[in-house]
């Protein structure tokens, strides 16, 4: 039934279904916005401009502001959950390549196309962090330089990115 229900989501973000108006593309899918000083994390509350590592966005159908995210395993568990059923318009992560890491800003394509690190020695806000790239070969430098195993969007499994003990590596809370 997860199979099922991982693959309904990964349609959802793939469809983008959206709406019309303000802060859209013409595909109806959402404009990616930049981090401001005030912006939280939806789950925990933390100020974003606070942590490093790759921050993302996630824009609902229905809602004109994106749901923020201080970390990318925040995301990934998000979209992952068995019930998680709102349509989605657009998910956004932070090209680490191209992004200080210490203080990331801009840099954002959409998750969906990226490459991923999970295990590597560089911690984002919640202790160890999925890493993101737009391209494999950066995510393989970082690999190497770092530690960690590349993947691809598809291949995160919610194992990989369970929430569980995450605060317990956060040492700035």
């Amino acid at each position: 039934m997860t199979i099922n229900r991982r693959h309904l989501m990964l349609a959802a973000v793939a469809g983008f279904s959206g709406l019309a108006g303000c802060g859209e593309k013409r595909d109806g899918s959402a404009i990616a916005l930049e981090i401001e000083a005030g912006s939280t994390c939806d789950l925990d509350g933390m100020l974003l401009a606070d942590y490093p590592g790759p921050k993302a966005q996630i824009h609902f159908a229905g809602q004109a502001q994106p749901n923020w995210y201080c970390d990318t395993v925040e995301m990934f568990n998000t979209l992952l959950r068995p019930e998680q059923a709102k349509a989605i318009r657009a998910v956004y992560v932070q090209d680490m390549a191209l992004a200080d890491w210490e203080q990331p800003r801009g840099h954002w394509f959409d998750a969906r196309s990226g490459f991923y690190v999970l295990g590597s020695r560089r911690h984002g806000s919640m202790g160890p962090t999925a890493a993101s790239f737009r391209k494999q070969s950066d995510a393989q430098t970082f690999a190497a330089a770092h530690g960690g195993k590349v993947l691809a969007y598809a291949e995160v499994r919610p194992e990989m990115v369970d929430l569980s003990g995450g605060a317990l590596h956060d040492s700035r809370m």
